[in-house]
């Protein structure tokens, strides 16, 4: 089995995806929000790029989601803080969801098999969903306007790791796979801090959102693994064991 690693969005073309099950990882925060909106009941997340398409795509009752320069967009009904996404808030309701890079991450692996929402806070469980599809992976790291992101690498390192603990295949990655897995290893037992530390984290926490970082640097919070479906991300089976 061969699991490839692209450090951002701007480094894949979408043909090279087809017939292969992709993992979207966009750690600060896009990924992170929709597997918590899922784990709190939401009935799907509907990725979409720009805010125009957010408002066309909208239908009664649905809760407009995302953000611009890490700011809630003006008029929509959340940002993209996983903090926002509660249960008595979410629940049973469909969001459309637009971000600066995740979304569009998703968008772009569109000619996938299966398109899956990776983070730290479902680590094992996606890395158990997307083996049992059986085909080629591609972890794709959304990254920040087309350049790559630490948080994104590091969790792509961590997936990759997982990946090759679980399959009962012999595993094969790129140059950049291998990277990322030697660089969560080298900072394994102060995750969070150096996320803090990098870009993106340092931004963040200037506009006061250390808790996001600090809660979307937990691995295996959660056992959610989003799909994309019909349009948008699902639940699909919780993975019960690993």
């Amino acid at each position: 089995m061969n699991i490839h690693v692209v450090s951002s969005v701007n480094e894949i073309i979408s043909d090279q995806l087809a017939g292969k099950t992709v993992i979207v990882i966009d750690v600060l925060r896009a990924t992170s929000t929709i597997i918590t909106a899922i784990a709190n009941g939401c009935s799907g997340v509907i990725p979409v790029e720009t805010v125009q398409q957010a408002k066309n795509s909208q239908i009664q009752g649905d809760l407009l989601g995302g953000e611009r320069f890490c700011q809630k967009i003006h008029g929509f009904d959340l940002g993209n803080s996983p903090f926002e996404y509660g249960p008595e808030i979410v629940a049973g309701k469909t969001i459309v969801m637009t971000t600066t890079n995740g979304t569009r991450a998703i968008q772009k692996s569109q000619k996938a098999a299966h398109i899956l929402a990776g983070s730290m806070l479902n680590a094992t469980a996606c890395a158990v969903k997307a083996l049992e599809f059986g085909k080629d992976i591609v972890v794709l790291c959304s990254g920040t306007n087309d350049a790559f992101s630490l948080e994104d690498g590091l969790c792509a390192g961590l997936l990759l790791e997982e990946m090759v603990r679980l399959s009962e295949k012999t595993v094969a990655t790129n140059d950049f796979g291998t990277a990322m897995m030697h660089a969560y290893d080298r900072v394994r037992s102060g995750l969070t801090e150096a996320i803090l530390s990098c870009s993106n984290g340092t931004r963040l926490a200037k506009l006061g959102l250390t808790e996001d970082i600090v809660y979307c640097t937990q691995i295996n919070k959660l056992k959610v693994v989003p799909l994309f479906q019909d349009g948008m991300m699902k639940q699909i089976k919780q993975i019960a064991a690993f």
